[in-house]
């Protein structure tokens, strides 16, 4: 008889369906398990995340980064607001602190070298990228009094509102010598001021890279050592074609022994006022805080010529202040751009003359000569930037009108006060902006 294998396969061989699905199993592994028909809700829900899912893609490329709710949820999801990650070794747990490893990653950028497409949540919740700024963008103007330094902060009060810079004049006129805390808070205001910047400030050189922050660029300006000392002497007696009266308010304790004291018997009976080191002015604000620098000597002298020509852009002299100027225009032409005609202007030469120092003479050629050897180390350092600033000149382009040597002995024979009167020092400095400002003529 033979058999008919056109029945039915399931009661074929004596092979029931539990058999059957037992074989296609192990045929065909877990694929066999999965049900290949999907409700409408689970087909509604894959759709949906899909959607989710590039729509966040999306979002992610035309914004440079994940949105930041999905940076919170991953931040929810990996640290559950715990302080310390875990990692785990073959002999135990080490727990790392974040703060740490922080600061370890900001002061050796080298050490962690992320590779493509690795991401952790301090990279993607950092700051933005800068905006492109200016070089320098941080500038400082450490300015020696009665060298000409109203003249500039009032030119940079107007520049700063043609240029778009953020300028800061301290309003702290006589402390130029600060502890080491005080060095400390002042260079964390200058370095967390709004780039680009320029602040100024009467204040000796502050030496930024010894407490490890950025260090700025430093411009300044000086002038003839004995015109600046009697400028500076008769000011403080009478002040300037303002008014004496005011000047009088500024100083109500000067009795008037003190102000109307003849300057050579000042000079020649060695009044403090008129020795050293009271005369021994300028250098200190080059040398720097350290207590030396404030000693007459080579060693406060050679420190500072040091810090001239380490950290300086440029120092000017006074005497040849429209060249100062026009070097600060091709040096730093983000801020200074334009002050040369700002400075020729009729208005404010006017304005300047009103701030004349009044009263003034030359003492007699014995007072001179005595006070021009207490003012040696001043000299050296001064014909050391008169020298530097008119090799600056040539390497620019612009031809040093040749003048005498500052003071020589057969100059002093027919000493005058030759050097101009700009604007100086910073008392009323609100009022005389407040004239600048009426008659700037904005782009």
């Amino acid at each position: 008889m033979m058999k008919n294998f056109s029945s039915n396969p399931l009661h074929s061989n004596n092979q029931t369906p539990n058999h059957i699905r037992e074989r296609n199993i192990r045929k065909y592994g877990l694929l066999s398990a999965i049900p290949l028909r999907l409700s409408l809700r689970g087909y509604g829900f894959c759709m949906a995340t899909l959607f989710l899912f590039c729509f966040g893609s999306v979002f992610y490329q035309l914004n440079g980064g994940p949105p930041k709710i999905l940076l919170d949820i991953r931040q929810y999801l990996g640290v559950y607001g715990k302080n310390h990650w875990s990692v785990k070794l073959a002999t135990g747990r080490l727990f790392i602190h974040k703060d740490r490893v922080a600061r370890h990653l900001v002061s050796c950028p080298h050490v962690h070298k992320p590779r493509q497409g690795e991401s952790t949540y301090m990279d993607d919740h950092g700051p933005p990228a800068p905006r492109v700024l200016p070089f320098p963008s941080q500038v400082v103007y450490n300015r020696v009094g009665k060298c000409g330094s109203r003249t500039v902060v009032i030119l940079l009060k107007l520049l700063a509102e043609k240029h778009q810079f953020n300028l800061v004049s301290s309003d702290i006129h006589n402390k130029t010598r600060l502890t080491k805390h005080e060095q400390v808070d002042v260079m964390k205001n200058i370095s967390n001021i709004p780039q680009p910047f320029l602040y100024t400030r009467h204040v000796h050189f502050l030496n930024f890279t010894r407490f490890r922050m950025e260090q700025p660029v430093y411009i300044n300006i000086i002038r003839d050592p004995i015109n600046r000392f009697l400028s500076n002497y008769f000011f403080r007696r009478f002040g300037d074609w303002r008014g004496e009266q005011s000047h009088l308010i500024r100083t109500p304790g000067m009795k008037d022994d003190e102000r109307y004291l003849d300057i050579n018997v000042c000079i020649l009976e060695n009044y403090p006022e008129c020795s050293n080191p009271k005369i021994f002015y300028v250098i200190p604000y080059f040398c720097g805080q350290h207590p030396q620098c404030r000693e007459p000597g080579v060693w406060a002298l050679e420190r500072a010529k040091q810090n001239v020509l380490e950290n300086y852009l440029l120092v000017g002299i006074l005497e040849e202040l429209e060249d100062v100027f026009l070097l600060l225009e091709r040096l730093l032409p983000h801020y200074f751009t334009g002050a040369l005609n700002i400075y020729n202007s009729p208005d404010y030469r006017k304005m300047g003359n009103m701030t004349s120092t009044v009263r003034k003479h030359t003492p007699t050629l014995e007072a001179l000569q005595v006070l021009y050897h207490r003012l040696r180390y001043e000299y050296e350092f001064y014909n050391f930037i008169r020298d530097q600033f008119h090799l600056m000149k040539k390497k620019i382009g612009l031809k040093s009108i040749s003048k005498p040597s500052a003071y020589s002995p057969a100059f002093l024979r027919e000493l005058a006060l030759r050097t101009p009167e700009p604007p100086d020092e910073d008392e009323d400095l609100d009022t005389d902006l407040e004239d600048a400002n009426s008659w700037l003529v904005h782009p």
